[in-house]
């Protein structure tokens, strides 16, 4: 992870992926920002990519692999795995079971997208803020 690393975003909605752009570019943010629009979209830039990307963002329900697909196999894969990439989840299916399960395969935050444009762009600057501060075993301090 670097802190000017790309932020993934793993969004099939093109309104959510527009929105997540729009918040992005209001922070003023130097980190590119990479969308795919499923999880094995995701999972093969980062079996082969060199970038250390800061986070993933990832929504729940996509076709091909969704969200909690994604995370397991990224978890079964130990290249993938020693890569130390903050996995969170940000998206409107928030069931107790989904949130249980998110937790139980160890990604580090489930967030449920919040409905206004302003609450919306709080809530990413602060999972954004607090994983450029964070350290870990692959942070680039």
């Amino acid at each position: 992870m670097s802190a000017q690393g790309p932020i993934i975003s793993v969004e099939d909605d093109e309104d959510d992926q527009h929105l997540i752009q729009t918040v992005i570019e209001t922070l003023q943010l130097s980190n590119e920002l990479r969308f795919f629009h499923h999880g094995q979209e995701a999972l093969e830039y980062l079996s082969t990519t060199t970038e250390k990307p800061l986070l993933i963002l990832c929504d729940i329900n996509m076709p091909v692999m969704n969200g909690l697909e994604l995370r397991q196999r990224i978890n079964e894969n130990e290249f993938l795995r020693q890569k130390s990439i903050p996995f969170i989840f940000l998206t409107t299916a928030a069931s107790e079971e989904v949130i249980q399960i998110a937790y139980e395969q160890t990604v580090q935050g489930f967030f449920q997208k919040e409905s206004s444009f302003e609450a919306f762009r709080e809530q990413v600057r602060l999972i954004i803020a607090y994983w450029k501060y964070c350290l870990h075993p692959n942070s680039n301090r």
